[in-house]
């Protein structure tokens, strides 16, 4: 199921002979989700035979994980000050890290206090972190 691009993405293919260029902004849709050999992500921009474009990539997850880590190196370059992406980036890795965190259960396990805990403060967005988030987080950025 897609969705609306919240913000833009720019995407570059470059050939030896040949360079692709591609923007994509609030009026292209996307698409993300994780399969069995990794993550799936699909951009899409609807349209005429002469604005439509599509591009699809698939990371197996050992190269996914390994750039969130390239990413969490290199948080500095993103100013103090922005804070609206700061938090945006902020509270989707840590809707990934509680969905990945809460799939490690038993599948037929019901979820314990603290599970439960922690997915309640994911809805929060300025709720405070957990100890253990505060660990994860700066062992990320560092």
């Amino acid at each position: 199921m897609t969705k609306p691009i919240p913000d833009k993405a720019e995407v570059a293919l470059e050939y030896p002979d040949k360079l692709y260029i591609g923007t994509f902004e609030q009026t292209a849709r996307f698409d993300a989700h994780l399969d069995q050999a990794g993550i799936s992500l699909s951009l899409h921009r609807i349209g005429g035979a002469d604005v439509r474009k599509t591009i699809r990539m698939h990371f197996h997850c050992g190269l996914f994980a390994e750039i969130l880590h390239e990413l969490a190196k290199t948080v500095a370059s993103l100013p103090p000050g922005d804070v609206e992406h700061r938090g945006a980036l902020r509270d989707g890795a840590r809707a990934l890290y509680l969905a990945l965190d809460a799939g490690a259960a038993a599948p037929d396990a019901k979820p314990g206090k603290r599970a439960r805990a922690r997915a309640g403060k994911a809805k929060d967005a300025n709720a405070p972190l957990t100890p253990e988030e505060e660990v994860l987080l700066l062992h990320v950025m560092e």
